[in-house]
């Protein structure tokens, strides 16, 4: 007991001369606490009711992922990332929708399923010492590492053709999009990688990029991952990754935490930002009873760095381009033109935001909710330019871009430095939108290249309550809102024949919390953001991060016989 009471003390003086920054003064946010409710999996096709029409052209999968178990008997999970992974299957085809999910069978579901208490160790939620073992087994037991978990409940994603659901460890499944059946793959039995991010980057061809990090005797590695665009025979899965090059991390024991990355034509981009993952503290956190989640914080002191690789000969660029402190998770585009390397991301000036995402705090009501998300730092989408032909001729001191029309600026610091500033992707009204986050393009088509329109969730509340659609010609919006209704990340869908940048529609999943069994697919018209239709599910689904459209015919040409 004085131990505790000791703790309590330490923990007290620590959050009284923690400054807390309020970034808004938002008052009165509705209760969200059923978004992030357990609810149980839907295996077999359900039925839904359409409202309006869905455009018979659309026929494939929409799959999306995210948590949707929050407690394993008496036990609960702490962090919203930790949530037993459910992915969701909306099959469209003529018209009509039928919807289904499954809870992924991992060893760490499988495993929590068989003790009836969390077993495995997850984000934000450390496991607790088996009660059935006796005392000396249970102290002993604190002395293991965390054994990395397998619950991939972030995203799909593609290889050579296939889907996959994926987290960001070292742990994969492939998915069957049909039946979601799943078939567990490891990284590391592939290329010396201890885990891997759920956003790789594609090309037309198939080829994918990816980056994991790596922890050795010598320190911290940054590793840029490439997997073929095909497959030789029909079983296989990452045969023939490689890793085109590794980047030492600045501090060894303090890597950077990084949710994504960025890639235009001829360059993989790695954002270096000043989220530090504490690995000391990571490897000795089951004896201390902390979770990674505490081993993550915020560097406010440190620039962030912009590292450049060429994605045909691994090499990478001696310029780094830097910025001045940012967090960000997703990036929108990347693409080359006239000589600079334009970078557009959605990115907030505090890093903290990870660690506030814990259930807790999303079931919170009244001011307490209130006072969660107005000490949260809001993401807007942001522009960065940075200037390709540095040599020895090139002027120190003055902006380097030439670029019509660009308030960005990049100026020349040091022999091998540039410094870089941003402009906005947007007018002063996103603000009243509280942002945007979960960004989307027309992604075949216009990833790697100039583009127009970007999409994504405005956010006044801790998750979307808005679809926004930017036009970068003039920055103006057009937004989809209904109170009470919380839209998830949107997906666009290019119709066929398309002729345009916004040629398609929108999909998105979403969520009333104030109504039960209502939650629904919409479906946008996404040139004019107008509504086309819905399919209403007759069953509670938890919000969810990411998905695809799994269109029928979209990756059979990329299977050799």
């Amino acid at each position: 007991l004085p131990s505790v009471a000791l703790t309590v003390s330490l923990l007290t003086q620590e959050n009284s001369v923690k400054n807390i920054n309020h970034y808004t003064n938002v008052r009165g946010l509705p209760s969200i606490e059923k978004i992030v409710s357990s609810v149980e999996d839907t295996p077999r096709p359900i039925s839904t009711q359409i409202v309006g029409t869905i455009p018979e052209w659309i026929k494939g999968n929409f799959l999306r992922n995210g948590p949707g178990k929050f407690e394993i008997g008496n036990h609960k999970f702490n962090h919203w990332f930790d949530g037993m992974a459910l992915m969701h299957q909306f099959k469209i085809s003529n018209g009509q929708v039928t919807y289904k999910s499954r809870f992924l069978s991992s060893d760490s579901y499988q495993t929590n399923k068989e003790h009836n208490r969390i077993a495995i160790s997850e984000f934000g939620t450390v496991t607790m010492p088996d009660p059935c073992k006796n005392v000396f087994q249970r102290f002993l037991s604190r002395f293991e590492s965390h054994k990395p978990t397998d619950n991939a409940n972030v995203s799909f994603v593609t290889y050579k053709g296939d889907y996959y659901v994926s987290t960001e460890t070292n742990i994969m499944h492939k998915v069957d999009p049909d039946t979601l059946e799943t078939e567990k793959v490891d990284w590391s039995k592939f290329i010396a990688v201890n885990g891997a991010t759920a956003h790789p980057h594609t090309e037309p061809d198939g080829m994918t990029y990816n980056m994991g990090n790596s922890y050795t005797s010598k320190g911290s590695y940054y590793n840029i991952i490439q997997v073929p665009p095909t497959k030789k025979t029909e079983d296989e899965t990452l045969e023939g990754a490689t890793v085109l090059c590794s980047i030492p991390s600045v501090d060894k024991t303090k890597p950077s935490y990084y949710h994504s990355f960025a890639m235009s034509e001829n360059y993989v981009v790695f954002i270096e930002q000043p989220i530090k993952l504490d690995l000391l503290k990571i490897v000795t956190g089951k004896l201390r009873g902390k979770s990674i989640s505490d081993s993550i914080f915020w560097d406010p002191k440190l620039n962030t760095i912009f590292h450049l690789i060429h994605k045909h000969s691994g090499k990478v660029s001696s310029i780094k381009y830097l910025a001045k402190p940012l967090s960000t998770f997703h990036q929108i585009n990347a693409f080359e033109e006239d000589g600079f390397l334009i970078i557009d991301l959605c990115a907030s000036d505090d890093g903290q935001a990870i660690t506030n995402y814990n259930i807790q705090n999303m079931r919170k009501s009244g001011e307490a909710l209130d006072e969660v998300y107005n000490t949260l730092s809001r993401a807007f989408p942001r522009r960065f330019v940075l200037p390709l032909n540095v040599d020895r001729d090139t002027p120190y001191n003055q902006n380097l871009i030439t670029r019509p029309n660009s308030i960005a600026t990049s100026v020349r610091i040091a022999k091998n430095k540039v410094f870089c500033t941003h402009e906005d992707l947007h007018g002063e009204d996103l603000h009243e939108y509280g942002g945007l986050e979960f960004p989307q393009i027309n992604y075949h088509k216009f990833n790697t290249h100039p583009y127009r329109y970007f999409y994504g969730c405005g956010f006044r509340h801790l998750v979307g309550d808005t679809l926004i659609k930017m036009d970068l010609h003039g920055k103006r919006m057009k937004v989809w809102e209904h109170p009470g209704q919380y839209p998830s990340e949107p997906v666009f869908v290019p119709s066929p024949n398309a002729t345009e940048e916004d040629d398609g529609v929108i999909m998105s999943v979403v969520i009333t919390p104030d109504e039960d069994k209502s939650t629904f697919l919409l479906v946008l018209d996404a040139k004019t953001f107008e509504e086309l239709g819905r399919a209403v599910v007759p069953v509670n689904i938890p919000y969810g991060f990411h998905g695809t459209f799994n269109h029928a015919c979209l990756f059979s040409d990329l299977i050799k016989p």
